[in-house]
């Protein structure tokens, strides 16, 4: 491609500048607005400089793959409600043999997951669990910290669905999801052992406690933790509402929050939860007694809500309320729940077959974006009540973050100068020998540091794929593999070179009483290592 005009080309290289600067340093000093907002200020100035026209911003967003994200985003959100990550969580824990094998844990059940769910999902549920694990056995949580991202990093290279960069290769390579699967999963999981094995080397006498050295009231605490551990709830939809379930729910809360005196307070909760019940039930049938004045046989509405109110506000229990419907409170608190336990297990079963059938259907090669929008509004439908607390947990800002990224390198591209600069490159790396694999390889690492994965793919993608075009349609596929392969990869070679890295980073720093800061020095230390070596062997392992 020639090269644009000299000031549609400076123009244009303001506005891609303006984008990676807030796309690498979203709290700048100078624009602190973050990477949405930076990533919508580089597709405005793009029309604005006229480097394209309205119309082309447009075309240039690429819906396909915004479909793919939003469904993926939703069914990781019905999967975390159906506990799929407390599952996982426990596994981290559960007739754990060490601090060595609680490592290697982490590395397999971190990779599984990002293959699955994203690497982002896994990060966010997971650190937690990983920190507060780490606390029961009186373990410094820097390597397991370090397990986990890395991990989701390498396991997220193995699907399309596992990372950004890999939705936006799938969908233009066109290569089918098997397919994707089969010629990176060798890679993914050699990658994996070696991220395990480097790890051991590095922090073998960190990891090396006697099992005697171990608080045991810490561990007690922290089994307690990591079973209750939940995402914070959405806003409920009707927040003034008060139903037996809300009401079961606080009364819980109250005793566990009361343990040390848990026995002589038991009685009394299962008191106002009776009370509860059987006020709520009251109240419910007082519109139609007093239709039917005649017949009514209970207190009168006004005795009915002073009740109510009475058993919400007092805290010693003074009075006994009749049964109610047949029914002792007892059974009928029971029954209750039985029922609600059962409606629960039902509805977890089913969200665990939508989204197997959700994979099944990627593996049979049908639509992936039409593939996760319909398992999404499948999940949305059988949870049979409003979506909008599930929909608020959906990442907008990183729907719009790649809408305003798909215009600026679209514009980037057309002031000539990737193309410029790819025509130096690529002689020297051709995918059909070794060192054409290796420079290759150099600069899709450089690049997806300097200016992340997602905009390398973006720049690099459809260069690297014609040059390998023109040596046979085997070598294309590669190419593509190998793109996903070594941009996913290359974000372990520093904390900043990942979303997946960032948010464990973060969750880790703000997580309450046992917060730790994870450095960036710290992180170079394995990450420059451990990224050059796995690269350099997975790329051998590709298979076109």
């Amino acid at each position: 491609m020639a090269m644009a005009a000299t000031v549609k080309v400076v123009l244009g290289s303001v506005a891609f500048a303006i984008f990676w600067v807030l796309a690498v340093f979203p709290a700048v000093p100078f624009l602190p607005i973050g990477r949405t907002a930076g990533s919508l200020l580089g597709a405005m100035l793009m029309v604005i400089f006229r480097v394209i026209t309205p119309d082309q911003a447009y075309a240039a967003i690429d819906l396909p793959i915004l479909g793919l994200l939003f469904g993926t985003m939703v069914v990781s959100v019905y999967l975390e409600r159906a506990d799929m990550f407390k599952y996982l969580g426990k596994l981290l824990s559960w007739k754990s043999m060490g601090a060595k094998d609680l490592l290697c844990r982490i590395c397999l059940i971190s990779a599984i997951s990002s293959a699955l769910f994203t690497n982002d999902t896994s990060c966010v549920v997971l650190t937690e669990f990983v920190l507060k694990i780490a606390r029961q056995h009186n373990l410094p949580p820097h390597p397991f910290l370090l397990a986990l991202a890395s991990s989701a990093n390498i396991g997220s290279s193995a699907t399309p669905i596992g990372n950004p960069q890999n939705l936006v290769i799938a969908v233009q390579s066109g290569i089918q999801f098997g397919d994707f699967v089969i010629g990176i999963l060798p890679a993914m999981l050699v990658g994996v052992v070696l991220n395990a094995v480097i790890l051991l080397c590095m922090y073998w006498r960190v990891l090396s406690v006697d099992k005697d050295e171990e608080d045991p009231a810490l561990e007690v605490v922290a089994e307690e933790d990591v079973s209750s551990h939940r995402f914070s709830p959405a806003t409920m939809s009707h927040p003034t509402s008060l139903n037996s379930q809300e009401w079961n729910s606080t009364l819980e809360s109250m005793n566990i929050s009361s343990s040390p005196n848990i026995n002589g307070h038991r009685n009394h909760i299962e008191t106002l939860r009776s009370r509860a019940n059987a006020s709520e039930s009251e109240i419910q049938k007082a519109p139609s007694e007093e239709s039917n004045p005649a017949g009514n046989s209970s207190p009168p509405k006004e005795l009915e809500i002073e009740t109510f109110a009475h058993t919400r506000e007092e805290t010693v229990p003074s009075k006994w309320v009749p049964p109610l419907n047949g029914f002792q409170n007892g059974d009928h608190y029971t029954t209750s729940e039985g029922k609600e336990k059962w409606k629960r297990v039902l509805w977890k079963t089913c969200v665990y077959l939508v989204t197997f059938g959700m994979l099944i259907s990627l593996l049979l090669g049908l639509n992936m974006s039409w593939t996760a929008i319909t398992a999404a509004l499948a999940l949305v439908v059988l949870d049979f009540k409003d979506a909008r607390p599930c929909l608020e947990k959906v990442s907008y800002s990183l729907l719009i973050f790649f809408c305003g990224m798909f215009i600026t390198v679209d514009g980037f591209n057309k002031t000539g100068i990737p193309s410029a600069l790819w025509d130096l490159i690529e002689p020297h790396a051709q995918i059909n020998h070794t060192g054409g694999i290796a420079v290759l390889a150099l600069v899709i690492l450089m690049l997806s540091n300097l200016a992340s994965n997602v905009p390398t793919v973006l720049l690099l993608g459809g260069r690297v794929a014609a040059s390998a075009a023109a040596i046979s349609s085997a070598e294309e596929k590669k190419a593509w593999l190998l793109l996903a392969w070594v941009s996913t990869v290359a974000g372990n070679l520093s904390l900043l070179g990942s979303a997946a890295n960032l948010i464990v980073c973060e969750q880790a720093r703000r997580a309450h009483h046992f917060g730790y800061n994870l450095s960036f020095w710290s992180h170079l230390k394995f990450g420059f290592p451990s990224t050059i070596v796995i690269t350099a062997i997975g790329l051998t392992l590709i298979r076109g």
